[in-house]
């Protein structure tokens, strides 16, 4: 019997790189911790712009292996893909026979993948084709809040404050998308303790329950 709070191997499903660690990143410190074998799949690696000089081709990715190896995962569990950026949904057949092969590889006891009610093309089609090539195993779909009008939040990770510390140093790895409000660290401890008020604890994540098997 496979259980959602000793789960052996888990897959982190990222429509882009740095959704992960955004989602799920304290959780992900967490479960390493515990002794689980996380593995990372971000199906676009690839900027959707040219960035300045100052940022090369290949910064997602770089940017994507510095920040996952502070969260603690072994970086041959990571695995990158090239699919074009706001274009998931014209490679959606494409995307469903990746995690097919996933699924087959790696035989995961839990997922997490974006939140069903995500509002992010890219992610909707994660989502979906998620739960079809998932369909047999535990999913929880993590928070974006950005992203999400709605969400629910059925399900907490109950985090520390080092879980919390290495989700913000994994977030700094990604120095080209230091514009972005979501990354910056008031709203990443601020959410944390939100969810974490919302069940008694210092700090948390909140999933949504898109299939439970125990």
């Amino acid at each position: 019997m496979t259980l959602i709070n000793d789960p052996k191997k888990i897959l982190i499903l990222a429509p882009h790189t740095d959704d992960g660690e955004l989602g799920c990143g304290g959780t992900i410190a967490h479960f390493i911790s515990m002794g689980s074998q996380v593995f990372y799949v971000a199906f676009a690696s690839k900027p959707v712009i040219t960035h300045p000089p100052e940022f090369p081709e290949d910064v997602l990715e770089k940017e994507v292996r510095k920040a996952t190896h502070v969260l603690g995962l072994q970086q041959e569990n990571l695995m990158l893909y090239d699919f074009r950026i706001r274009y998931f949904s014209s490679q959606r057949q494409e995307i469903l026979e990746e995690m097919v092969k996933l699924n087959k590889q790696i035989n995961p006891d839990l997922v997490f993948m974006p939140s069903t009610n995500d509002t992010h093309q890219d992610h909707q089609i994660v989502s979906s084709e998620g739960l079809r090539a998932f369909k047999k195993t535990s999913i929880l779909g993590y928070e974006l809040p950005w992203n999400n009008f709605t969400f629910s939040n059925h399900c907490f990770v109950s985090l520390d404050e080092n879980c919390i510390k290495r989700k913000i140093d994994a977030l700094n790895c990604y120095d080209s998308q230091k514009d972005r409000d979501y990354l910056h660290e008031d709203f990443i401890r601020g959410l944390a303790i939100t969810r974490g008020t919302q069940i008694g604890r210092q700090y948390a994540e909140a999933f949504e329950v898109i299939r439970l098997i125990l």
